[in-house]
């Protein structure tokens, strides 16, 4: 399994990327602001490449219910920083947004890659990308973003979100991106209990066979807190736990924050994966 990404191709076989989370924003559930300032985000995003980032997740509006952040507020929030980043460093760098126009702003600044919650609800969201030679992630999610889902139901729950990332997927192929260029996600957090999440991440091998990268967006999140009944400050190790699991049954893009231990982990399962 290939992506590509810019000008080079990345071999999935073995080996994991490490997508560092980079938050614009003043309310996030994890640094709360912390790097809502443009140089403590650029200080940031220097830290994270060192670590060993392998690309860069930008966003301006977190996921999760919160004020209403308008068009014009992300489009600040995100394309600047998303130039100052190309500007500064040589990696590539990923929008994390729903809307077509803040992703079709953010390629033109320098990101190719949009990763889109929603599961492409926005209509000009694929064209956007394949105008600008993008690479997309389609994300399972129940409601919109920001929407509370507080009892999410499913008939068969690992089913409906393989066939609904089969079908993202077939629409971003259809709309003109390659399919190397398609990386799905099973949202995990986003309109499932902490059970169902972790029922998709054991599931995590039949969605890798759907035939695009699989994302897992797993670091910090609140089932791992429910879990174990950890604040979020302190759920590191399950983070990783959740992560070396991801990996070893086919994840393939890793979206974390903390890339040092994300980098080391992933590098100790591609060596025991080449093993074999």
């Amino acid at each position: 399994m290939h992506l590509v990404l810019e000008d080079r191709r990345h071999d999935l076989g073995s080996r994991a990327l490490v997508m560092g989370i980079l938050n614009h924003t003043p309310d996030s559930f994890f640094d709360a602001g912390a790097t809502f300032a443009l140089d403590a985000l650029l200080v940031r995003a220097e830290q994270l490449v060192t670590e060993g980032a392998d690309l860069l997740d930008v966003g301006g509006v977190k996921a999760g219910p919160g004020p209403e952040v308008g068009e014009d507020e992300e489009l600040d929030r995100v394309v600047p920083t998303i130039a100052a980043l190309r500007a500064r460093l040589e990696i590539p760098l990923s929008v994390d947004t729903w809307r077509a126009s803040v992703a079709a702003e953010a390629y033109a600044a320098g990101a190719s890659m949009g990763n889109d919650i929603s599961g492409f609800a926005d209509p000009g969201y694929l064209p956007a990308a394949a105008r600008a030679g993008a690479a997309v992630v389609a994300t399972h999610i129940r409601l919109p973003p920001r929407v509370p889902d507080p009892d999410p139901r499913y008939e068969d729950l690992v089913g409906e979100v393989a066939t609904f990332l089969a079908d993202r997927a077939g629409r971003a192929v259809a709309a003109g991106i390659p399919p190397e260029k398609v990386v799905v996600d099973a949202g995990l957090d986003l309109g499932k209990t902490p059970a169902q999440s972790l029922e998709l991440l054991r599931a995590s091998g039949r969605l890798a066979g759907l035939g695009h990268p699989l994302l897992l967006s797993a670091s910090n999140k609140r089932f791992l807190g429910e879990l174990l009944d950890l604040p979020v400050d302190r759920r590191g190790d399950a983070s990783l736990a959740a992560l070396a699991l991801g990996v070893s049954l086919g994840c393939r893009i890793v979206r974390v924050h903390d890339v040092a231990a994300a980098r080391q982990a992933c590098d100790v399962l591609a060596a025991v994966l080449e093993a074999r």
